[in-house]
């Protein structure tokens, strides 16, 4: 079968012909539906130098995945072959407190994974390819009726990830509250639909392209902002000179992150999602007093299934650009470029 491996770090992935994967006990072959391209494969291609991540190279790419059970190793009784399924794509111990809560994002044995620290297409081969060998049944989730895995694929990453960052913020997202999303891209627009499908906030969209705070209005946002050195303060504007409940920064680079801990409000939340590479510093009077901030990663088994149950009910949709398997490099190409609207599928 075909698949796109990354072959050596800093380097373009390739598309070679691989042996098709065989399951052993416990473990499952998914044939692909649908594989989202993410930009932190574009972090693994061109950032990352040798010894910086604990994974041995090649692997093919592609951690957002979904598709039908080709076939099952023994031991396995919670799915069967043909069943259409969504993959979890945080692959821990399964042994740990957390690991047991369906909470894998946050596995505390790393070290008895799978992979350290990663899973399919981190570290170990993803679904950018034809088939996708799966360690464990526990990380399928069937999807709901009427939910296609292309459909489904960028909601295990695109979906969840935004998901879990407004999840543990839910308290703060009141009716009289204001939420601010930074970036109104792959995550950045599901991240509006979910909000305004899971609250009741206003909310407020920034970003530097017309394209994407046109994005932004279709995805649900009260108002739209553009990204300059008045940002700010438009948010003040915006919220009675308040600043906004919670902020929530899918971009993550140095001004995004000042940007979001300084527009925050008294007690607000800022996450940082985005994987940009930025820091600032963080000192008694560098941000709003009882501003936390806090980074996110992924999210849990049980907030996938809420996510998906939200796209089976239309209540969230990912604006896709689909691909071949063969066109799978230019998906990248596209990604990279700025010419991917929403989210890149790869469809083999």
């Amino acid at each position: 079968m075909q698949a796109l491996r990354l072959m050596d770090w800093k380097t373009e992935p390739e598309l070679v012909e691989v042996p098709k994967p065989t399951p052993g006990p416990g473990q499952v072959v998914v044939k692909i539906g649908g594989a989202g391209a993410c930009h932190s494969d574009l972090h693994l291609m061109h950032d990352f130098d040798a010894g910086m991540m604990p994974w041995q190279l090649p692997f093919t790419l592609g951690h957002e995945n979904a598709g039908w059970v080709d076939s099952v190793g023994d031991g396995v009784s919670t799915v069967s072959e043909g069943d259409a399924v969504a993959v979890y794509g945080p692959w821990g111990c399964g042994k740990c407190q957390r690991c047991r809560h369906g909470v894998e994002n946050y596995c505390e044995n790393p070290a008895e994974a799978p992979v350290l620290s990663g899973g399919g297409g981190l570290g170990l081969d993803g679904g950018m390819a034809e088939y996708l060998l799966v360690p464990s049944a526990r990380s399928l989730v069937r999807l709901p009726d009427g939910l296609e895995p292309a459909t489904a694929a960028p909601l295990t990453d695109a979906g969840l990830t935004p998901y879990h960052a407004i999840r543990r913020s839910w308290p703060k997202m009141t009716p009289t509250s204001t939420v601010v999303v930074i970036g109104v891209g792959g995550l950045g627009h599901v991240a509006l639909q979910l909000l305004k499908a899971t609250t009741a906030a206003r909310l407020i969209a920034v970003d530097n392209r017309t394209e994407a705070l046109d994005l932004a209005a279709r995805s649900g946002a009260d108002h739209t902002v553009a990204s300059d050195a008045e940002t700010a303060n438009a948010i003040r504007d915006l919220t009675g000179g308040r600043g906004a409940d919670v902020m929530l920064d899918f971009v993550g680079s140095e001004a995004t992150i000042e940007l979001a801990r300084t527009a925050a409000r008294p007690l607000g939340d800022a996450t940082i999602i985005g994987i940009a590479g930025g820091s600032v510093p963080f000192s008694f009077f560098s941000q709003p007093y009882e501003v936390s901030l806090q980074t996110t990663y992924w999210g849990s088994r049980h907030e996938l299934i809420e996510v998906l149950e939200l796209a089976s009910r239309n209540l969230i949709h990912v604006e896709t650009t689909t691909y071949s398997l063969d066109d799978a490099l230019r998906a990248y190409h596209d990604l990279r470029d700025g010419k991917v609207r929403g989210r890149a599928v790869v469809v083999p």
